[in-house]
């Protein structure tokens, strides 16, 4: 069975998708539609803007999904997934490749998502940090102990953890992960604190703008991040898209819980090959490729 897994924020690169734009007229119109949906011309900054132009949060977060789900359009009838999951932002990507959300009404959600967290980040002092080399379990009971807000964001893969708060709690728990043995605790380059308590204002601005928009049953299953769950039900889509915001990323899980249900081959559509490493790392059993 076939899974298809769609990138989050940290894959973009510059010149992502200009393939797609030049060589493909359907995606060239849906990139024009994209524009004109999103009140500035994100192909340009794409296909020759500055790293610094697809940091901001604004314009990274369309931009991976744009990229993604036209890759996904692009195949044309070759698209048949048995599931698919996207990690993060990646969701979005997943939910409008399987056919739950039209395309129009997800880019417009990944903007407000992108700019609701943009002022959340502005409102706290906050980032993330990469943990490498220890048990889940032992960073989730030294980062209880820190003071303040910190706490497990991102599961990508046995041994690969990101944790994400308030400063001053990711420097005391990057002090005491490398005390207790960790290979590496390092802070990442990211606007402000994913996936934590500290997303909060964001997950209530964006609660209404899914919660007004149409969901419809996916082709197949979407194994969601909060709970790394195949879900088809439109209620339950809605609603876990609104607790990701806050809400760690299961992607060990979900990868897992992807091959029990009977996934054979993972096909990472997107830029770059992050899923694709954890993918493997989380079981080379599994065949592995990838489309950019």
């Amino acid at each position: 069975m076939k899974a298809y897994v769609f990138p989050g924020q940290g894959a973009q690169f510059v010149g992502m998708g200009k393939d797609l734009y030049d060589n493909n007229a359907a995606a060239h119109d849906l990139f024009e539609q994209a524009n004109d949906i999103l009140g500035f011309r994100i192909t340009d900054l794409m296909f020759a803007g500055t790293d610094e132009d697809l940091r901001q949060t604004a314009v990274t977060q369309p931009a991976i999904f744009l990229h993604s789900v036209l890759l996904a359009k692009s195949l044309g009838d070759e698209f048949r997934p048995d599931m698919v999951a996207g990690h993060s932002l990646g969701e979005f990507s997943a939910l409008v490749s399987a056919g739950a959300m039209n395309f129009a009404d997800g880019l417009k959600l990944v903007s407000a998502r992108a700019q609701a967290m943009q002022r959340a980040c502005e409102m706290k002092p906050s980032t993330m940090a990469a943990v490498l080399a220890l048990p889940d379990e032992t960073v989730e009971a030294i980062c209880a102990e820190i003071p303040g807000t910190v706490v497990c964001a991102n599961y990508n893969c046995p041994g690969q953890l990101v944790i994400s708060g308030e400063i001053e709690a990711i420097d005391a728990a990057c002090e005491k992960l490398l005390a207790a043995g960790a290979k590496r605790a390092l802070k990442l380059k990211v606007g402000g604190a994913f996936h934590s308590p500290c997303m909060e204002p964001a997950r209530a601005e964006l609660a209404e703008a899914i919660a007004a928009t149409e969901i419809h049953t996916p082709i197949c299953p979407v194994f969601q991040n909060v709970d790394a769950l195949p879900h088809t039900d439109p209620a339950e889509i809605k609603a876990n898209l609104i607790a990701q915001l806050t809400a760690p990323v299961r992607w060990t899980q979900t990868v897992r819980n992807m091959i029990a249900a009977g996934a054979t081959e993972f096909v990472e559509l997107g830029p770059g090959k992050v899923l694709q490493g954890l993918v493997a790392k989380i079981d080379r059993n599994v065949a592995v490729s990838g489309l950019q």
